[in-house]
């Protein structure tokens, strides 16, 4: 079974796999992104008590909701959680989720980030759009020196959201890439690209 990468909005990712269902930041309804009903077995917050990017109410169940640091097993699936601080001093946690055998590594909004803990990821899901966060070339600085084997932009401006982001295209333009958006991104070990591809999803949109 491939793993599932589906972009929900902002910085919310599904990651689904034989092992279980991750949902990152489930975003909440007025971003102008439509989560639907989710169901997972855990949910990751990278900014604690901060709602444009937290809305556990909409995931279903009882799932194990992490928004610490720390190491996790949680079913098969193991997170390392680590604090970076936000440029407003708070703080963000950047998780790395090891599913079915692919790392991936999910950056929160650091103002700077801390590369060691993001070592060795397959996948790196960063914010690019800035708004006390990555810009576009701190984004594209950290894609080339974490070296993934696939880099997946988040936190940009699109659709009918309401932060004031910079479009994606800025990012684009810095790496050099002009990838074709695409709805979903199933990965097997064996089937990760051997050099760093950029990979645009497209989020679920309201209407």
């Amino acid at each position: 079974m491939a793993l599932e990468i589906t972009f929900l909005g902002r910085t919310c990712f599904r990651l689904k796999g034989r092992d279980g269902t991750v949902l990152m930041d489930p975003v909440p309804p007025d971003s102008g992104f439509a989560l639907g009903k989710q169901q997972a077995e855990i949910v990751t917050l990278s900014c604690p008590g901060d709602p444009r990017y937290g809305a556990r109410e909409l995931v279903s169940g009882e799932p194990m909701v992490l928004d610490a640091p720390g190491e996790y097993e949680i079913g098969g699936v193991l997170v390392t959680a680590t604090a970076m601080k936000r440029a407003d001093g708070s703080r963000t946690v950047s998780f790395v989720v090891e599913l079915d055998g692919i790392r991936v590594g999910h950056l929160g909004l650091p103002a700077t980030a801390n590369l060691a803990e993001l070592k060795d990821v397959d996948v790196l899901l960063l914010p690019v759009g800035g708004d006390g966060s990555l810009s576009a070339v701190a984004a594209a600085d950290v894609m080339t020196r974490i070296e993934p084997r696939v880099a997946i932009p988040m936190h940009y401006r699109v659709g009918p959201e309401t932060l004031e982001l910079d479009p994606l295209e800025k990012f684009l333009k810095e790496t050099g890439t002009k990838p074709e958006p695409q709805p979903k991104l199933q990965l097997t070990r064996s089937g990760l690209p051997a050099d760093l591809t950029v990979v645009v999803l497209e989020p679920r949109l309201v209407g």
